[in-house]
């Protein structure tokens, strides 16, 4: 059995989606789906919940119980312009844990399903690869900020699905150990990371007010996601 403990970092504020994490969404707030799904998991031993939020902790407790471990970020951490890595770095040295799952509440229609497949993925190519993470395959044809052609030859002029594809790190999902994060300098993608494909529907995150419409109208159509 693989054991690991997924992060779920939350704060307070949203500068683009008002209280996004605890935001109505389809019935409950927000941060409710990716829970949900997290604990829908074989593998998922715990949920930690690391926020400056009073109310998103009081709504854990209350919700999930046993489930979630809650852990108050401290002041000196708190703020947008924090890196996750940094936040990712207090929660280890807290958790006596080995393998770790970070994920986030603006990704409601991740499927328990894609969490079990990329946690067997991570732990059964551990000698190839130290860390996982979440990606959606692009294919289409980029320009610079110049109209400079970067990943295609306009003479040739391919069909997008001929062109080689790109993949776009999608923050559904990072998957990493102790160890990895460590030498990797305190990142959560590691030295010799694999990346692992989300159906880009699935994949949807919520940035924008439109992506939290249009998130939810998925989700209220999951089954057909």
């Amino acid at each position: 059995m693989f054991n690991i403990k997924a992060l779920l970092p939350m704060k307070a504020t949203s500068e683009r989606v008002v209280n996004k994490n605890m935001k109505d969404f389809n019935g409950f707030p927000l941060y409710h789906a990716i829970i949900k799904s997290l604990l829908a998991s074989k593998y998922i031993e715990t949920i930690v919940i690391n926020t400056d939020s009073k109310m998103i902790a009081e709504d854990a407790r209350e919700n999930f119980g046993k489930s979630v471990i809650i852990i108050d970020r401290p002041i000196e951490i708190q703020g947008g312009d924090v890196s996750m890595n940094i936040i990712i770095d207090y929660d280890l040295q807290q958790l006596d844990a080995k393998h770790f799952l970070q994920t986030h509440s603006t990704n409601p229609l991740l499927k328990s399903e894609t969490i079990d497949i990329a946690i067997e993925k991570y732990f059964e190519r551990l000698k190839e690869y130290d860390s996982l993470f979440g990606v959606t395959k692009v294919q289409t044809r980029f320009y610079d900020k110049d109209a400079n052609p970067i990943n295609h030859n306009p003479k040739e002029l391919l069909r997008t699905q001929d062109l080689e594809p790109l993949y776009e790190e999608n923050s559904n999902f990072y998957i990493f150990s102790k160890e990895s994060f460590k030498n990797a300098d305190n990142k959560r993608i590691g030295l010799k990371p694999q990346i692992f494909e989300i159906n880009k529907l699935e994949a949807v995150d919520i940035d924008e007010p439109e992506d939290f419409i249009l998130a939810e109208l998925l989700y209220k159509n999951k089954d057909k996601v």
